[in-house]
């Protein structure tokens, strides 16, 4: 018999081996359960602000249109008319800043009004939605669709 080495010695140091190799692997595992839950977790925040910022640009939209002077309603040429309406003596915002797409790469795809205004906006990101539901929207018609592109955020005139 070898010095330092009892019977069963070899068999235990491989034991201890598959051991580790085992807990490693339950520590990947778990691993990629957080990731995948804070994954989810952040495209339901990015969903939401999608939300609120469509809202947002509807509303603007529906505010710029309903103050427009004279008989004839017109919608916004641009996206920056909604931050700086000058049509007016003083300038008034509609909103504070043009906003980016929160779920894409940050620009927004337009929707057009015959005259060539802008009606709404919509993402273009390709992403599925979290949300299956359809959202009800307050100024416009409710979103539909399993894709951000297509919701679409539109104003309709009352």
């Amino acid at each position: 018999m070898r010095r330092g080495s009892h019977p069963g010695g070899e068999r235990e140091r491989g034991f201890t081996y598959v051991a580790m190799l085992f807990a490693l692997a339950m520590f990947g595992v778990g691993l990629a359960a957080v990731g995948e839950a804070w994954s989810h977790a952040t495209q339901r925040e990015r969903e939401e602000e999608l939300l609120e910022i469509g809202r947002a640009y509807v509303h603007a939209i529906g505010e710029y249109h309903a103050q427009a002077p004279g008989t004839v309603k017109a919608y916004p040429p641009t996206l920056q008319e909604l931050v700086e309406d000058r049509r007016f003596i003083g300038v008034r915002r509609h909103l504070r800043k043009v906003y980016a797409d929160p779920v894409g790469k940050g620009e927004w795809g337009l929707l057009k009004a015959p005259d060539g205004g802008i009606v709404g906006v919509y993402s273009m990101s390709e992403k599925p939605t979290l949300r299956r539901q359809p959202q009800a929207m307050p100024e416009g018609p409710p979103l539909v669709g399993e894709r951000y592109v297509d919701w679409k955020f539109v104003y309709v005139a009352p």
